[in-house]
């Protein structure tokens, strides 16, 4: 079986942050997780935005994720709460 991509890396990462805190995680702390500079980390979240059709998007000229399917990292109309407790926005 072949090894994640970054990408795949990158969104697992995400994905991760967003339902362990319901934010989304900064582009140091995915460098961290990747073991990589943060400049590199930095590149790796530009890079899964840009996959052509990837729902998501970064708030703009920032390195911040505003969307991140299902989720959302600002606050919406549309709270996701589990078992009592709402932390979660979605999109």
């Amino acid at each position: 079986m072949n090894a994640p991509s970054r990408a795949d890396q990158t969104f697992q990462i995400i994905m991760r942050k967003f339902l362990e805190t319901g934010q989304a995680p900064h582009f140091t702390e995915i460098a961290s997780k990747l073991g990589v500079r943060p400049d590199d980390g930095r590149q790796a979240l530009h890079d899964l935005f840009s996959v052509p059709m990837f729902p998501g998007w970064l708030f703009p000229n920032t390195d911040y994720v505003t969307s991140f399917p299902p989720f959302n990292n600002l606050p919406t109309q549309y709270r996701v709460s589990i078992d009592g407790q709402q932390q979660w926005f979605a999109q």
